[in-house]
């Protein structure tokens, strides 16, 4: 099959978990393109069996290109075999108003669209706060500290489940 892995990533995070999935994708024997999403302006599509496209949630919205490009390509994603990686810090907690919220970004996402992904799976990111301005750096701290009481606010740390991503891309692939 050949499959698209397209992302959109504020500080790097996203375009890692991207490269990995197409990493990934290849070792099971699949053909891949890895596209940052921002570069998508001509893509034909319809080269692509499957698409599986991540961005990350910053402010409460998955980054622009995500969005220009999924609304783009509306009719030709939902017409095939498509699975959405949603990366925040927000998944790796287990607070049900986070969750709750990130339901309703998705679902902002799939209405400013009209696509609707095959499948969804909210990905854990990372704290990255050496890739921060000085006001977001501020905010994730806090955001940080109250999330994970226990870690180095001046560290960054990886809050992603790696062999469960591999699981679920598996699974995905399978399908």
């Amino acid at each position: 099959m050949k499959i698209l892995v397209g992302y959109g990533t504020g500080e790097g995070h996203t375009r890692r978990i991207a490269r990995h999935v197409a990493d990934l994708t290849v070792a099971e024997g699949h053909s891949v393109e890895l596209l940052n999403l921002a570069d998508a302006e001509g893509l034909d599509l319809a080269r692509f069996d499957r698409a599986l496209l991540a961005a990350s949630v910053h402010v409460n919205h998955y980054q622009r290109a995500l969005g220009t490009f999924a609304a783009r390509e509306a009719s030709r994603l939902n017409a095939m075999p498509t699975l959405f990686l949603s990366v925040s810090l927000a998944a790796a907690g287990h607070d049900d108003e986070d969750w709750k919220g990130l339901e309703r970004i998705l679902a902002d996402l799939e209405a400013a669209t009209g696509w609707t992904p095959g499948r969804v799976s909210q990905i854990a990111g990372a704290f990255r706060p050496e890739r921060y301005d000085v006001f977001r750096r501020f905010v994730m701290r806090r955001i940080i500290a109250v999330k994970d009481p226990k870690a180095d606010l001046d560290a960054g740390k990886d809050y992603t489940d790696w062999p469960a991503l591999d699981a679920l891309v598996h699974d995905w692939l399978q399908s």
